[in-house]
């Protein structure tokens, strides 16, 4: 399908701290969704940072509001038909009490997770009036050309969007890697499997075999603005 296109949405950057990145230094990361233009209607995929004196000390947000985010690519909060959290941390989720009706799709266990985990997200982001969940169980396609994938790894019920084009396939990975780099080693390491390569080898998660049958063209992410390429 030539007509699904995907647009990045910005919310804003967060910094995480040194304890969190393995660097020993703090990093500054972007948050982002993106938008898929389907004929049956938009799809947005993440929906920004939740507030909280706690979050907002630990992790120094400058959040762009979903209103005026989606704004700035010409969309509205009205417009928006569908929503995809690749899991339910404060930083995917924040906008979803602004979206009452709309199917969110998450996966069964991710749900759970929300709901009843301690420290795994913010609560009152989880069931704030009128929202609506789609849960799944596994992989579905949710309309035409738009494939959920579960990538779990970051959390349990980590999934990833499938956008099939005429000009190749993109992948909305969320944060099943935190970067592009971290990506690419997978794929390499899948691939050097496949290929014979001796061991000692870098194990990469099961479900990257599942992506890469999709035959990507790009991948995106929703804390790294590189974009992966076939």
């Amino acid at each position: 399908m030539t007509d699904l296109r995907v647009r990045r949405v910005d919310f804003g950057y967060f910094v995480r701290p040194a304890s969190e990145t393995r660097t020993g230094s703090p990093r500054v990361e972007p948050c982002l969704g993106y938008l898929v233009d389907h004929p049956g209607g938009l799809l947005l995929v993440d929906t920004g940072m939740g507030a909280h004196p706690e979050v907002d000390a630990h992790y120094r947000p400058r959040r762009i509001p979903l209103a005026d985010a989606l704004g700035a690519v010409g969309v509205g909060l009205p417009d928006i038909r569908y929503v995809v959290n690749c899991h339910l941390h404060f930083d995917h989720s924040g906008g979803n009490p602004l979206l009452p009706g709309r199917p969110i799709f998450t996966q069964r266990v991710e749900l759970d997770l929300a709901r009843h985990a301690e420290g795994h997200t913010l609560p009152e982001l989880i069931d704030s009036p009128g929202t609506s969940y789609a849960e799944l169980d596994g992989e579905a396609e949710i309309l035409p050309g738009v494939v959920i994938v579960p990538t779990p790894g970051h959390t349990a019920g980590h999934q990833s969007v499938v956008v099939r084009r005429g000009d190749g396939t993109v992948i909305v990975a969320g944060q099943s890697h935190d970067h592009a780099t971290a990506f690419t080693g997978d794929v390499l390491a899948h691939r050097a499997a496949g290929q014979g390569v001796e061991p000692p080898l870098p194990v990469a998660p099961a479900w990257i075999a599942r992506l890469l049958e999709f035959d990507p063209a790009r991948v995106v992410f929703a804390h790294d603005n590189a974009v992966w390429e076939l």
